[in-house]
């Protein structure tokens, strides 16, 4: 997820301030995860349509056009059942692993700026590697890559020289092309590259909710504090 989606659920972020327990951290994640997909996942096709090399397509309107016309609007939403079966385990180890380091590195729970960071984006990294296998089989779904598709296997892992089906219809075909492919390996190519890219996103969404939430708190108490002193006079 990107720095702009995940700003997108922030608000579902207050949820986390009802519950006490890390468990229902995850649950509150995936009930958030649930309602962003849905909305983000055509969006996510239609970007990663356009970032493949050689991408035929000339700008959003034509890639959306070319996807309704040759594969109808089903296509839009190929890969969400994929996404949601990432999605959920990440925001779950995301936020629960934010939980569980904001409890080592700053048990009291005061607005430490660089407790916020450092938590966001360990959580972001540990997150991002977990469900990494997952990220590749959506990435085949989304874009049904024809160079991928069409390549035989090479080199010494399973299925070598046999070619791979020309087109993804799920989750469990997405797995069986990686695995026929590149083997174990195949499903964490690019994992340096998605930690990398997670970390300061998650790392700035966290510093910023806490900042707000720090400021939104620190608003509320004045505003009580200020009534409860006119109330005395």
């Amino acid at each position: 997820m990107s720095t702009f989606s995940l700003f997108l659920v922030l608000p579902t972020l207050s949820l986390f301030l009802l519950f006490q327990f890390s468990g229902r951290l995850g649950a509150a994640g995936c009930v958030a995860t649930l309602l962003h997909d849905a909305a983000m996942n055509p969006a996510e096709v239609v970007k990663q349509r356009m970032q493949m090399y050689n991408s035929p397509y000339r700008g959003v309107l034509d890639c959306v056009r070319a996807i309704w016309q040759k594969e109808g609007p089903a296509a839009f939403y190929r890969s969400y059942t994929t996404q949601l079966t990432m999605n959920v385990p990440f925001q779950a180890i995301h936020f629960m692993t934010y939980e569980y380091l904001q409890e080592l590195l700053n048990p009291h729970r005061q607005y430490n700026p660089s407790s916020h960071m450092l938590s966001g984006a360990l959580a972001g990294a540990i997150a991002a590697a977990a469900t990494t296998p997952l990220d590749v089989c959506k990435t085949l779904l989304n874009t049904q890559e024809s160079i991928a598709l069409s390549t035989p296997s090479s080199g010494h892992g399973p299925g070598q020289g046999q070619g791979a089906h020309r087109h993804i219809s799920g989750l469990a075909h997405a797995f069986r092309t990686v695995y026929r492919l590149g083997g174990l390996q195949g499903f964490f190519k690019g994992v340096q590259a998605r930690v990398i890219y997670q970390m300061p996103s998650t790392a700035i969404s966290w510093s910023v909710y806490e900042f707000f939430k720090y400021g939104l708190t620190k608003h509320q108490h004045n505003k009580r504090r200020t009534q409860h002193m006119e109330a005395e006079k």
